[in-house]
C-alpha cells in the first residue's frame, strides 16, 4: 500500500512537470517560450492547430492535476487516520 501511495505522488508529480511545461511552450502576447529560443512562429510540431492541440493537453492535464490533488489528499486523511496519527486538537485538559 505504501508502494502504490508514493508511486502516486511520484505521477502526481510528473503531472505537475508536465502541466508546468506545457503551460511555457504556448504562445503569449510576447511570443511564448519557444520564441525565446530563436523558434520561428511558422514553424509548428503539430501542423497549423498547435494552439489548440495545447490547449487541450493543457485542459486535460489541469484536469488530472486537480483530481489528482483530491484524491491524494483524501488518500493522506484516510492513512493518518488508520495509523492512530494523533491531530494537534487532543491536547489534554489541565484543570
Amino acid at each position: 500500500m505504501t508502494f502504490l501511495f508514493f508511486f502516486s505522488i511520484f505521477l502526481y508529480l510528473l503531472v505537475t512537470v508536465m502541466l508546468s511545461g506545457v503551460i511555457m511552450i504556448q504562445e503569449g502576447k510576447g511570443g511564448g517560450l519557444g520564441a525565446a529560443f530563436g523558434g520561428d512562429s511558422g514553424e509548428s510540431l503539430f501542423g497549423t492547430s498547435t494552439a489548440d492541440v495545447l490547449k487541450r493537453f493543457t485542459g486535460w492535464l489541469a484536469v488530472v492535476f486537480l483530481v489528482g490533488c483530491v484524491v491524494l489528499s483524501l488518500w493522506t486523511e484516510v492513512m493518518g487516520r488508520s495509523s492512530g496519527a494523533s491531530t494537534p486538537y487532543n491536547v489534554e485538559s489541565v484543570e
